[in-house]
C-alpha cells in the first residue's frame, strides 16, 4: 500500500470557514437584503460580517460594508413598517 502526500496547496485536516467568503457573503446578503426578505437577510449580513471580521479576513472593507448594509436592512424594515402601520413591506 503506498501513500501519497496531498495535492498541492491542500491540506489533509479539516479548514474552517473560509471568512474572506464570509465578508463577500455579508456584502452581497446585506445588498439583497436591501429588496427582499429584509427580516431575514439583514441579521444574516450581520452575524456573517462579525464573524469575518472577529477571524480576521483580508476584505475588512466588504465586512463593514456587509456589516452596515445588514443593519440598514433592519433599519429601511422598521421605517416602511413604520410609514405604512403594517408588519410587512413591498415596493
Amino acid at each position: 500500500m503506498q501513500l501519497t502526500a496531498p495535492a498541492a496547496g491542500r491540506s489533509t485536516e479539516s479548514r474552517p470557514r473560509d471568512p474572506d467568503g464570509m465578508a463577500v457573503a455579508s456584502f452581497i446578503l446585506g445588498l439583497l437584503g436591501l429588496l427582499v426578505l429584509n427580516l431575514f437577510l439583514g441579521p444574516i449580513a450581520i452575524a456573517l460580517a462579525a464573524v469575518a471580521l472577529w477571524r480576521g479576513t483580508s476584505r475588512r472593507g466588504r465586512a463593514w460594508l456587509g456589516l452596515t448594509l445588514g443593519v440598514a436592512d433592519l433599519v429601511v424594515l422598521l421605517v416602511s413598517m413604520d410609514l405604512s402601520h403594517t408588519v410587512s413591506w413591498s415596493l
